[in-house]
């Protein structure tokens, strides 16, 4: 019997688990919503969603384009945050090679940017906002 791929199956360990994946926003999330706002009220101006490098399919969620300051605010399950990552209950292998694939990607996409010259700034989504724009403004005003 050849190998055939059912396209009713899914990843998700049930329909609601994959209604509820799939509405998880790529982008606008509160804490980068928050990032914004405080780092728009502290006088500074940015791009949104935005790619650094033109040919290169990364977004950055805040970039300086002048200052080539790049900033990402990763969630802590999506990107394995050491302190508050949880590990899935169900499809846990799927999830864990997932989430190993983002901190790769991550780092990938962070030393690939700092060898064009910019400056990669990744913070937290449980980070105080105040301690994230703080380094925001410092990295700006150096450049």
């Amino acid at each position: 019997m050849p190998d055939t791929v059912n396209v009713n199956e899914s990843w998700a360990s049930s329909p609601g688990v994959r209604r509820g994946m799939q509405a998880n926003r790529g982008r606008d999330t509160q804490p980068e919503m928050a990032v914004r706002r405080a780092a728009h009220a502290a006088g500074l101006r940015f791009r949104v969603d935005y790619r650094p490098i033109p040919n290169l399919n990364r977004r950055a969620d805040l970039v300086f384009t002048r200052a080539k300051v790049a900033v990402f605010v990763d969630g802590c399950f999506w990107h394995g945050c050491p302190t508050h990552h949880t590990v899935a209950k169900a499809n846990a292998g799927f999830w864990a090679q997932k989430v190993t694939r983002n901190r790769e990607r991550d780092a990938e996409t962070s030393r690939l940017l700092r060898d064009v010259g910019w400056t990669v700034i990744r913070a937290w989504e449980h980070e105080p906002t105040d301690d994230v724009v703080a380094r925001i403004l410092a990295s700006v005003r150096r450049a």
